[in-house]
């Protein structure tokens, strides 16, 4: 017995990977309960994913990653001691994550300090990678692989006035930085359109009731509503809809995709329409092994929210390309190899050519996003004509 168990031993420890240093620690930071539970879980879990697959290859320069993760609830105080903690305690080298755009805004600025690179995987707000951009700043280590909500904004826009034809739209959108943000740019897009919007509604997170906004935005005409908000509100707002018998599209930011909206809207969030990064289709090899490897890992069929999922592990891909080409875990270093990455990174979401420079931190240009819609309790393409063919993978036009 004990020949064989040594035997076994010594047979497991042949097929480990054998590694020359101490583990590269990352930390992970999003909300893995609550409300943005879905897309924290999702981000998180396309990041273990990622990690699993390198460390499987031999790491980079031979030392494993280790993930520090952290659940910030979507709570800015929480995100900023967890900031604190990651980077003084755990001494991270860089940290991915961030959903929520105010706990990015107030958390990011201990890395900035500490010149750590933070990689916005899922938050948008326009203003996160810019935060610390400037003459004031000799170096920005703010990054994101996410469509920021300029992009958005404009596609929604776009969409609902030109594409669909619409002239009387409703703007509703949380009170968190998020939807106030969201809704600034929405309208700043809505303008260059000279259209003014007949109604702007704003509510809390968590509220459950959202007939007052809906009868304001009736009342006013309104015949498409435009919104920025997260899936549990999202989903009052369609099932507000139809208590009151009213049906008109909405079109919104991305996190219409959401599980925690489809599933909690039901047939009234069918119609339902957003910018996606990455729908759950294999219209690429990348993407169907991504899927397969998924589904395979987690027991899932749907990903709970299948952009965080893909955009989370993306940013640990060009973390780890940039550890990689820098030769170094060093905070300076591993920015200014984000900065000039010389080796292209095949993703789900896009393949990255050159994805940053020393004045442009954002990975995703507004080539790239395209519509989808909720339908049967999933998101698919809206206009399938526009992920046919050689349309499938969008690249970021070279600079």
């Amino acid at each position: 017995m004990k020949m064989k168990f040594a035997w076994l031993l010594a047979a497991s420890m042949m097929t480990a990977p054998v590694w020359a240093a101490d583990p590269i620690k990352i930390g992970v930071a999003g909300p893995f309960t609550g409300g943005s539970a879905s897309m924290g879980v999702s981000m998180r879990d396309g990041v273990k994913l990622a990690v699993s697959e390198i460390n499987a290859a031999g790491g980079v320069m031979g030392r494993p990653i280790e993930l520090v993760e952290r659940d910030d609830e979507a709570k800015n105080e929480l995100g900023v001691q967890i900031a604190q903690e990651l980077i003084n305690k755990e001494n991270v080298v860089a940290t991915v994550g961030y959903i929520n755009t105010g706990v990015a805004l107030a958390s990011q600025r201990f890395y900035q300090e500490a010149e750590i690179p933070v990689f916005n995987n899922v938050a948008t707000g326009s203003i996160v990678t810019k935060q610390f951009a400037g003459a004031d700043f000799k170096a920005n280590y703010i990054f994101r692989n996410a469509a920021n909500d300029t992009i958005q904004s404009a596609m929604i826009a776009e969409e609902a006035v030109k594409r669909q034809g619409f002239k009387k739209p409703a703007i509703l959108a949380d009170a968190s930085n998020y939807g106030q943000l969201g809704k600034t740019d929405l309208t700043n897009a809505l303008q260059k359109m000279n259209i003014t919007p007949v109604a702007t509604e704003k509510f809390n997170v968590g509220d459950t009731d959202m007939t007052a906004q809906l009868l304001r935005a009736k009342e006013a005409g309104a015949d498409v509503i435009l919104t920025y908000a997260i899936g549990p509100e999202l989903a009052q707002i369609a099932n507000g809809m139809a208590k009151l018998g009213w049906k008109v599209p909405m079109i919104g930011s991305w996190t219409l995709s959401m599980a925690s909206f489809i599933d909690t809207a039901g047939p009234n969030g069918d119609g339902a329409m957003m910018p996606q990064t990455f729908i759950q289709q294999p219209t690429t090899p990348k993407r169907k092994a991504f899927i397969e490897a998924y589904q395979k890992a987690y027991n899932v069929d749907r990903m709970p929210s299948p952009v965080s999922a893909a955009q989370g592990y993306d940013s640990i891909y060009l973390l780890a390309a940039a550890i990689t080409q820098a030769k170094s875990t060093e905070g300076r270093a591993i920015r200014e190899a984000l900065e000039n990455l010389n080796t292209k990174v095949e993703g789900v979401v896009t393949t990255y050519d050159h994805p940053f420079s020393a004045a442009d931190h954002e990975a995703i240009s507004d080539n790239i996003p395209v519509f989808g819609l909720v339908k049967g309790g999933r998101v698919g393409p809206a206009h399938p004509e526009d992920i046919e063919g050689d349309k499938a993978l969008r690249i970021k036009p070279k600079a």
